[in-house]
């Protein structure tokens, strides 16, 4: 820049023009936010995207790379941008935009279902890709804003589940124009480092401006690539992204994740005490059966004896009396009846004898399953440990109250009493 006289204004050459005022919008509008309606957008050789944006009195133009066009853009769309302006060199004003955002239902849906069409065509949604997250993992990655109500929720109903599970929490912004890209970092950070089983990425109900963020094509594109299995819980029970779609599980809410994630305490419990309640009665089923059995053996018993020794031994002495030439109704008969009759007595009580003695055994029998009732023996404070018994393995551990599952980190033998 030069000066004339004195009292004059500054001289400048063009390109020292264009400098000054750019320096001049780059100190007073680092970057701004223009909204408007998209107007005469065209791609240009697969890498910059240019259209007007307007209201009804002006018109801007601006300037996009391609690769930071997230979601689909079409003249009439109305969109928020984040932009620097600038002076160029051939002297136009224009603003080249850093990011954007849709506004308005109309543009939204028009946004979100043109790319739902692309990226089925593509089999991203496919279920056949698509893989289960069984409950109960043990270490659980999940990506969302840990001030959001959503996240309360989730962490509350986990924990008033069965608890235990192991966290790993990514904070991200959940909506605007930033959550994407922060969203898609969080996702790599944890397929990066490979130490979760599942990831959880959720928020809570919002406007579709809110969750227009969930529908960003390389967000989704991220989702589906994961290698670690991926659940969402956007929004509320109507509403429906994209990345939903990507996913392999859909929860309808943060709250319908945790509950699809975890065990529910009581219910197990329950299942617990009932597989207890039906094998305590399997056992006494078998018992009196046994019993059963044994009561139908002595009456077997009985009249086996009846039939083989007690007739033929009445039928004898019949025979022996009529021989002599005595009636049935003789004086000598009476003693030979009194015997049987004797007989018969002594075999029912016998019979009653052993009834009682079976009678005896289940009782005992019932005891002794008492004793060794499992809810007893926990009550007490003792534990059931189940699995494979070697360094590494995972184990599960069940006290009166709980469940758990632990990893074996170290076996010793154990002292036993009395050993020095």
């Amino acid at each position: 820049m030069s000066e004339g006289a004195p009292g004059r204004a500054p001289v400048f050459t063009p390109s020292m023009l264009v400098g000054a005022i750019n320096q001049t919008l780059e100190y007073a509008y680092a970057s701004v936010y223009v909204g408007g309606e998209v107007a005469n957008l065209k791609i240009s050789q697969g890498k910059w995207v240019f259209f007007d944006l307007k209201d009804a009195k002006a018109s801007v133009p601006c300037f996009l790379w391609l690769t930071d066009m997230r979601t689909p853009l079409e003249d009439g769309m109305k969109i928020m941008t984040r932009c620097n302006p600038a002076l160029r060199k051939n002297g136009n004003f224009s603003l080249t935009v850093t990011g954007y955002k849709l506004v308005g239902e109309g543009s939204i849906k028009k946004a979100y279902e043109k790319l739902k069409k692309k990226l089925t065509e593509e089999g991203l949604f496919d279920s056949a890709r698509k893989r289960e997250i069984p409950k109960g993992v043990a270490r659980l990655g999940v990506i969302s804003s840990v001030n959001a109500a959503g996240y309360a929720d989730f962490i509350k109903i986990l924990n008033a589940r069965w608890g235990g599970m192991h966290i790993v929490v990514a904070h991200t912004q959940v909506q605007g124009m930033d959550a994407p890209k922060q969203l898609i970092r969080a996702l790599r950070y944890f397929n990066e480092r490979g130490n979760v089983d599942a990831i959880a990425m959720i928020r809570g109900g919002g406007s579709a401006d809110d969750l227009a963020c969930f529908n960003d094509e390389e967000l989704v594109r991220a989702v589906a690539a994961s290698k670690i299995p991926v659940m969402t819980g956007i929004g509320h029970e109507v509403d429906e992204v994209l990345c939903d779609l990507a996913a392999d599980v859909r929860a309808s809410t943060p709250s319908n994740a945790a509950e699809l994630l975890s065990f529910d305490r009581d219910t197990a419990v329950a299942r617990v005490q009932q597989m207890a309640r039906r094998a305590q009665q399997g056992v006494k089923t078998q018992l009196l059966t046994a019993w059963q059995g044994n009561v139908e053996r002595v009456g077997q018993l009985g009249r086996s004896l009846v039939t083989k020794f007690i007739e033929p031994m009445q039928a004898a002495n019949r025979e022996k009396v009529e021989r002599l030439g005595w009636t049935i109704q003789s004086k000598y008969i009476d003693p030979i009846e009194l015997t049987l009759e004797d007989a018969r007595s002594r075999m029912k009580y016998k019979m009653r004898d052993e009834v009682r003695g079976a009678e005896e055994v289940v009782a005992r029998a019932l005891k002794v399953l008492e004793v060794v009732n499992p809810d007893k023996v926990l009550r007490q404070g003792y534990a059931i440990l189940a699995g494979k018994i070697s360094p590494g393995s995972v184990v599960k551990i069940t006290t009166f109250e709980q469940e758990i599952e632990a990893e074996i980190k170290q076996i010793k033998e154990r002292k036993k009493y009395g050993e020095n």
